[in-house]
């Protein structure tokens, strides 16, 4: 029986090698912005529905995009014209629309009340960011996530019109590439995500990647 290590008071996770096959590294702990700050800067982040505990994960293999990969189609072109990009003018709005969107094989969602929470003090200091899709002045599409150094770790999107979530994410890749953002954390394999560039690799390949852009650098991102 495998045993889950258990996350006290202690600011500390355990070593992602030591996560089960599907991915699952301990439980406990808290949702500060001290331990959140931890965890994507080792790999890790938080998982977990109502009523469960809180739980950590560091999948292996890890989906990412790399900026240069991002595939940008023509059609994807045209429909940029089609809305408004902004960038923190909603961000809680951006959460709570993710978390009404229904995940195949998944009952209710993650991004419960105190996730929420979390996240706005992330996005209070600096760390977490929304990329919104706006079309005649109503907030139609979207993505959020955590920036530290030279990575992004990507946590959720939602659409409301075709390709709005698309169309921010694009906006997003070609910012992140213009300061200099090689990778982008996609977390776990999604087709709409390889639709657009993103792919598997190992979890060691992940670890070098984002200590190398994340020690140059652990402070919020400038490139808002």
């Amino acid at each position: 029986m495998i045993q889950i290590p258990y996350i006290g008071t202690e600011l500390s996770f355990p070593s992602v090698e030591s996560a089960t096959e599907d991915g699952l590294l301990a439980y406990g702990g808290d949702l500060s912005p001290q331990r959140l700050l931890l965890a994507y800067s080792s790999g890790v982040f938080p998982w977990f529905n109502t009523n469960d505990p809180i739980l950590w994960w560091a999948p292996n293999p890890r989906c990412i995009l790399f900026t240069d990969e991002f595939i940008f189609r023509k059609s994807l072109k045209k429909r940029m014209k089609h809305f408004e990009i902004k960038y923190d003018t909603a961000f809680t709005d951006v959460m709570k629309e993710c978390g009404k969107i229904p995940r195949r094989g998944q009952k209710g969602t993650w991004i419960i009340p105190e996730m929420i929470e979390a996240y706005k003090t992330l996005h209070d200091m600096g760390y977490a960011h929304s990329i919104e899709a706006w079309k005649d002045e109503t907030l139609v599409g979207g993505l959020y996530g955590v920036s530290i150094g030279r990575v992004f770790f990507g946590e959720s999107m939602f659409a409301k019109v075709n390709d709005a979530s698309k169309v921010a994410f694009a906006s997003l890749v070609l910012r992140l590439k213009e300061e200099g953002f090689k990778v982008i954390d996609c977390q776990i394999h999604s087709e709409h995500l390889v639709s657009l560039g993103a792919r598997e690799i190992s979890r060691q390949e992940f670890m070098k990647l984002i200590k190398a852009d994340i020690c140059k650098e652990n402070k919020p991102s400038t490139w808002m």
